[in-house]
């Protein structure tokens, strides 16, 4: 944040437009990513207390939302930075799959329809 703003005063919106501007679009699709995938990890019920917060709804539309964002922003960023963004991707999933009572058809998934199938 800016040095102008006075200790315990919430910041303007000039000041946290500048900051933003600042930000590489590499650094804030990779940080929208990681946010995705770990929403979806905890709709997953595979977070601490897991169980209590299993909404797998939510999970498919996490997933869903992260794998249009990779299909759409992975030139744009690199494979250094894609690739583990798409192994977490498969890894959640995997792990829908795993925890669904009914599974998808393959290809029907969450976010299948940017990968294709997804096997174990």
């Amino acid at each position: 944040m800016s040095d102008a703003t006075p200790a315990g005063e919430a910041p303007g919106f000039d000041e946290l437009t500048r900051d933003i501007a600042d930000v590489p679009a590499v650094e804030v699709i990779t940080t929208v990513g990681v946010h995705l995938m770990s929403a979806a990890a905890v709709n997953l019920g595979l977070a601490e207390g897991g169980e209590d917060h299993k909404d797998l709804d939510e999970a498919r539309k996490l997933i869903h939302s992260l794998a249009g964002l990779l299909d759409a922003g992975a030139t744009e960023i690199s494979s250094f930075h894609a690739a583990p963004l798409r192994d977490g991707l498969k890894s959640l999933q995997l792990a829908f799959r795993e925890a669904s009572a009914v599974p998808d058809e393959p290809g029907k998934g969450p976010g299948e329809k940017y990968t294709g199938p997804v096997f174990g």
